[in-house]
């Protein structure tokens, strides 16, 4: 596709959603820039809107009117480090992202659309993934990147490719969506120019003597006459964003359900960079007590919201919290390449290997990571010295390979011997040549064995030695599944 298409995506309700991400509950809430009593509101909730506040009033305005008033002051740092995580996530779908700031993103998203089954394939992807995160959008596309953003900015939702449709469409807009001084668009007005339309019908001269280039420059941007180079967005390497909730919060549900609008941020920013995490952190803040951190940690890299769930779910279970949670935080700071995976015909093995990395990070969740335990090889003949514990999955291989069991005895047990030859619960038939291992002869735990494979009464296989150093008496030493 020679022409490049752009995808706006708009938070009409980006200062409270800052904080609470969709979860601004029912008390009276607004956003006010910070000024003290003179600063004005720039967003409120639903019932604050229901008791009569608007933005731009002031805040002392609305506190004379409103009891009990929960007023939170604008952050842009905040708001930049979420637009960021949101640019991220979006990532996803497109690698050449532009923040619009302070309130939305601009895609290019020609080269990606035929992944998603085209233009409203992918904004229907879009979209569930934003709600899921707790963000209302909208959205609209265009040639150009601030045609886009005007349709969307003005409150309107038209996925639009062709030129001539979107300059007809912008003809329509108010000029208020503009990015001009106040006092220009109420020039213009006063002169009964209220529409795009209606600005690109007077005389280009006059309109820059009277009010700059710069308004002449804007609407042959967006209307691609001028050419709109964007700074691109640079994902970051580690992941940290935070939640805060409107009322103090106790049940674990709750926290559940805000923590994974945090994790699906922490998925697409891990599918950009095509990596996992195991190890994760997730920060429970409460007022006049210490934060409560919960380690999330797997038994692999993964990136599967529901397998981070999972894990703090049972971290939550067995977590008293000193005091109600205010806001959570979540960080990872520590991200791995995941292992490019194979489809397969018959999935089974992939799924139930799956299903044992789930039920071991829930077992090692509920019995602390002391508790369970791998094995892994040491380079030592001895058999017994052979072995180490490591974290589980750290090493398959199998010590001495197959002609050496499992399950050794601890010490081994002496057996008896008839005529030279082994008896444990009847005559043992030796079934292979000799192993002899002499070692440790430096530490004092020196051993002389010569190992054979034997078969026992039913058909059951042992390993037995005999030792050099004690007369060549016979030992029990493992038995084989």
């Amino acid at each position: 596709m020679g022409t490049k298409l752009w995808l706006s995506v708009y938070f009409p309700d980006w200062p409270l959603e800052m904080f609470f991400q969709g979860t601004a509950g029912i008390r009276p809430l607004v956003v006010a820039q910070a000024g003290g009593g003179a600063a004005r509101i720039v967003a409120c909730n639903k019932a604050a809107r229901r008791s009569g506040l608007h933005p731009g009033m002031t805040v002392s305005a609305a506190q004379a009117q409103v009891d009990c008033l929960d007023v939170r002051v604008r952050d842009a740092e905040k708001e930049q480090r979420s637009a960021a995580n949101i640019a991220a996530w979006a990532m996803q779908f497109t690698p050449v992202i532009s923040l619009a700031v302070p309130q939305g993103l601009l895609l290019e998203v020609s080269g990606s659309l035929f992944l998603f089954g085209g233009l409203e394939g992918m904004a229907a992807c879009i979209r569930k993934g934003l709600e899921d995160i707790g963000y209302r959008v909208l959205l609209a596309s265009a040639p150009t990147p601030w045609a886009a953003w005007l349709i969307a900015r003005a409150g309107k939702e038209r996925l639009l490719t062709d030129a001539r449709e979107v300059e007809a469409h912008l003809r329509r807009l108010p000029l208020g969506i503009l990015d001009q001084p106040a006092a220009t668009v109420d020039a213009l007005d006063a002169m009964g120019i209220r529409t795009l339309g209606d600005c690109l019908g007077l005389p280009r001269d006059g309109v820059a003597r009277r009010f700059g280039q710069e308004l002449l420059d804007e609407l042959d941007r967006a209307l691609g006459r001028l050419p709109d180079p964007r700074a691109l967005f640079e994902p970051p390497v580690h992941f940290e964003d935070a939640l805060e909730f409107p009322a103090e919060v106790w049940q674990a549900d709750a926290l559940l359900f805000a923590a994974r609008r945090l994790f699906v941020l922490l998925e697409g920013l891990l599918k950009k960079h095509q990596c996992g995490v195991q190890h994760c952190t997730l920060t429970l803040c409460h007022e006049h007590h210490a934060t409560t951190p919960l380690t999330i940690g797997l038994a692999s890299p993964t990136r599967d919201v529901q397998r981070m769930l999972g894990v703090l779910r049972e971290r939550l279970g067995q977590t008293e919290l000193p005091a109600p949670v205010q806001s959570m935080q979540l960080a990872a700071r520590s991200i791995v390449p995941l292992e490019p995976r194979n489809l397969s015909l018959f999935p089974d093995a992939e799924q139930a290997a799956e299903s044992w990395q789930i039920f071991l990070e829930r077992l090692t969740t509920r019995l602390g990571s002391e508790a369970i335990q791998g094995i892994g090889c040491c380079a030592d003949h001895r058999p017994e010295r052979a072995w180490r514990t490591v974290a589980p999955g750290a090493a398959r291989e199998l010590p001495g390979g197959a002609s050496r069991p499992l399950w050794l005895l601890d010490p081994p047990q002496r057996i008896a011997s008839k005529e030279g030859r082994p008896y444990w619960q009847g005559p043992l038939v030796l079934r292979s040549g000799s192993e002899c291992i002499e070692s440790g002869w430096w530490d004092g735990a020196g051993i002389a064995r010569d190992y054979f494979v034997a078969e026992g009464r039913a058909g059951c296989r042992l390993w037995v030695y005999q030792d050099r150093r004690n007369a060549r008496a016979w030992y029990l030493h493992g038995i084989f599944s």
